[in-house]
């Protein structure tokens, strides 16, 4: 008898939260019908916090979340949902709506596993189908661009790198002008100072043979000067020494013997 009573009140229990449950999702779903998928949004959580395992509370919430653009979230609800739905057509469902989920996303691969999945399990769904060969043309168009963008960064890169060359072959060109221009102001410096040197000693030998011409010219005077002193100077001598032989000369008185 306590066993029934028991079993009972759990289904009663479980009867309530039902009805709480479904309560919030049929107000979720009127909220989602007149687009207001924010206020759709805050019903199924609540609907969610009566039944957390509810297939139908999590993928009417993917729903109103993928409305709000809110791909990521949106995604992680369907992908349980694939795996965890009650029946292969809310799984096939889940699959299919994952699919849009990553196709706004523009991870088309992905979009195009997840039709793969929704149609083994609904073969017929055309809906499926054309999501798929859209994804497929989508991936097509961004494989597409890739290449091109990665040709363009070749490009790019190649250009650069033509560029970079032009540029340091400009800068060894122009590294090889100062070179040389630094090379010739060294010579043309050095060919100065030589230049000067050999004028400072053109300078000097000229100056030298002027002292030379002018001290051998002085010496001539000299000589000259001392040899016409040493006449002047003889001649007085001369003059001298004839007239102390005059003053030496005395007259003799002759005695006569008378």
């Amino acid at each position: 008898m306590k066993s029934l009573m028991t079993i009972i009140i759990v289904l009663f229990a479980v009867t309530a939260f039902s009805q709480k449950e479904n309560r919030y999702i049929r107000k979720g779903n009127n909220s989602f019908e007149e687009q207001n998928y924010k206020d759709a949004e805050v019903d199924y959580m609540k609907a969610l916090e009566k039944n957390p395992e509810s297939a139908k509370g999590q993928f009417n919430l993917g729903d109103a979340l993928y409305k709000q653009e809110n791909y990521e979230d949106a995604a992680k609800l369907y992908q349980n949902l694939s795996e965890n739905a009650p029946d292969d057509n809310a799984r096939a469902d889940s699959w299919y709506n994952l699919g849009n989920t990553l196709l706004q996303s523009k991870k088309y691969e992905e979009a195009i596993n997840a039709y793969k999945n929704s149609l083994k399990l609904r073969p017929d769904d055309m809906d499926a189908k054309y999501n798929l060969e859209y994804a497929k043309k989508m991936l097509k168009q961004q494989q597409q661009q890739q290449k091109n963008q990665n040709k363009n960064k070749d490009k790019d890169k190649k250009d650069k790198n033509k560029d970079k060359q032009k540029q340091d072959q400009k800068d060894k060109q122009d590294q090889q002008k100062k070179d040389k221009k630094e090379e010739q102001q060294k010579q043309d410096q050095k060919q100065n100072q030589n230049q000067n040197q050999d004028q400072q000693n053109q300078n000097k030998q000229q100056q030298q043979k002027q002292q030379q011409q002018q001290t051998k010219q002085i010496s001539k005077k000299d000589a000259e000067r001392m040899l016409a002193a040493l006449k002047n100077n003889e001649k007085k001598t001369l003059e001298k020494v004839k007239k102390q032989k005059m003053k030496g000369v005395r007259a003799k008185s002759i005695e006569k013997d008378w």
